[in-house]
């Protein structure tokens, strides 16, 4: 099992669609162990982003997730990261794919709804950014058996 960051970006809490995207993980199997509403500080968007800090789009970047609140989730499941990115969608709202989070909700090239952990290392560091000690919290779920083929001893 691994864990995900999640962030739902100003525009999907400002559009209502938080409910409906965490709906989605959840319906998917991925399992909520962590959010936490918030107006992210300039500092931490600087930090989150500073891979980025080179690129022309950087500055309006920041400046979008400082601007409203955001929605931020650990989620966790058999190849959470994996399965995070493909309900995700392509990057931009207009080239993602019928039944994807951006595909379904968005059109803009630049407010695109959702961020996602790219892969562990970068889910460990982002996990620790934005949640504090006991923030996350791990709890068996009697519906993984339902989930996940357990039959191996393991979540297949």
């Amino acid at each position: 099992m691994e864990t995900t960051l999640i962030i739902l970006k100003p525009d999907a809490v400002q559009r209502g669609l938080m409910g409906k995207i965490i709906s989605r993980f959840e319906d998917k199997g991925l399992q909520v162990v962590g959010a936490k509403m918030m107006q992210i500080p300039l500092s931490l968007a600087e930090t989150h982003y500073e891979a980025h800090k080179t690129k022309g789009f950087y500055a309006g970047l920041v400046k979008f997730m400082t601007s409203s609140p955001v929605l931020v989730l650990a989620l966790r499941g058999n190849g959470a990261i994996t399965i995070a990115r493909a309900m995700m969608g392509a990057t931009f709202g207009s080239k993602a794919n019928p039944g994807t989070i951006r595909g379904d909700f968005g059109v803009s090239n630049s407010f695109n709804l959702i961020h996602g952990s790219d892969s562990p290392e970068a889910a460990e560091r982002e996990l620790g950014l934005f949640f504090g000690k006991g923030e996350v919290v791990a709890w068996p779920r009697h519906g993984d058996a339902w989930i996940y083929d357990m039959s191996g001893g393991k979540a297949e």
